[in-house]
């Protein structure tokens, strides 16, 4: 079986790269939105079974069977998708149909890109929660 990768293209920056200036409250709580969403193993599946969909739409009673979890539970990561704008939903009848936001995940992955003086610096990766950065 062949696998289909998604490609992902910036449209537009909505939002300023974590890497090239300190954000502001609003950007920062913007962007914390989107990666919250993110965080989580289950709704990272249905963003990958969406991005794979042949249509590009994946009806929600779809996802009951990979993703090995209750309708509740599927319909609960896939609003919090749709609450942080990674996802969008059509509703036919008693079912509704999902897909990908892929300008709001270009933001997202635009966030996360190198920018101005900051591409240069480096980072020193945490190895546990409270560990610090170091940006020399």
């Amino acid at each position: 079986m062949a696998k289909l990768v998604a490609t992902i293209e910036p449209t537009g920056q909505c939002c300023p790269s974590v890497l090239g200036a300190p954000l502001d409250a609003e950007e920062a709580a913007e962007l914390a939105d989107g990666f919250m969403a993110l965080a989580d193993p289950v709704r990272l599946r249905v963003l990958s079974i969406l991005a794979a969909a042949p249509d590009g739409e994946v009806c929600v009673c779809e996802f009951v069977g990979p993703l090995g979890k209750s309708q509740p539970t599927i319909s609960h990561h896939v609003k919090i998708l749709s609450e942080a704008g990674l996802v969008t939903g059509d509703r036919r009848g008693k079912w509704v149909w999902y897909s990908l936001n892929r300008e709001r995940l270009a933001e997202l992955q635009t966030a996360l890109q190198p920018s101005g003086g900051m591409a240069n610096r480096t980072f020193t990766s945490a190895t546990s929660k409270g560990a610090r950065h170091d940006n020399r």
